[in-house]
């Protein structure tokens, strides 16, 4: 069996998401992988890195979208879709790239829907990070020396691809509380709070998993 435990993290753009995907991997002991999915995908593809750049979490249309998933329900492998649209080819590319990192080690996966590509592992949380705007806005202007403006801007096209390509390849909505295990605003608990969460969750998870979902909410009633 598969006993590796994954951390996906999804994100509002300047929640903090991806620090904080890096952090739960330092603490944890293992990699997180965010633009490096995207290099490892290019290798096992055998497509230039440049063309995952190009395509990163950019939602397609919707005909493309329907030929995408009819393939990868038939499970076709890398080999074996050299004649397919490139788009389709890069989104089958990233998500047999996601399986095959969840097979072989525990980690923690930034974004790219990696939460719908391992969905059914045993040993997965899923976890979205959103932010208040008063926090995130200043946070996009000292990390990419803009105007509040310009910040507010990419905040908002970028959480706005997102949600397409995540709502295009899900069954789930992005952002929503129904779509993954654990919703933080690091706003409201702070950063470093939010990583001890994420990481006090994934442990409370697998107690539970291990218990056989079992929970006696009676005798915690009970107790005076």
């Amino acid at each position: 069996m598969n006993e590796n435990l994954v951390i996906t993290i999804g994100r509002e753009c300047g929640s903090g998401g991806r620090q904080i995907g890096m952090a739960v991997a330092k603490r944890m002991g293992v990699k997180c992988y965010d633009q490096e999915l995207l290099t490892l995908a290019a290798r096992n593809s055998g497509l230039c890195e440049d063309i995952f750049r190009n395509h990163d979490e950019k939602p397609v249309s919707s005909f493309l979208y329907s030929l995408v998933m009819d393939t990868y329900s038939l499970g076709y492998a890398s080999s074996h879709y050299v004649d397919m649209p490139l788009n389709q080819r890069v989104f089958l590319a990233q998500f047999e790239t996601i399986k095959k990192l969840a097979s072989e080690e525990s980690c923690v996966i930034v974004g790219r829907c990696a939460d719908y590509a391992l969905e059914g592992h045993p040993h997965l949380v899923t976890v979205f990070i959103c932010g208040d705007e008063e926090d995130k806005i200043p946070y996009l202007m000292k990390r990419y020396d803009i105007d509040a403006d310009k910040a507010r801007d990419q905040m908002i096209k970028t959480d706005k691809r997102r949600a397409s390509y995540y709502n295009y390849y899900t069954n789930k909505k992005w952002g929503a509380l129904q779509s993954y295990d654990l919703c933080l605003n690091s706003s409201a608990i702070g950063r470093e709070r939010c990583v001890d969460m994420i990481l006090d969750f994934a442990e409370a998870k697998e107690a539970y998993r291990k218990s056989g979902r079992k929970d006696d909410i009676s005798r915690l009633l009970d107790e005076k």
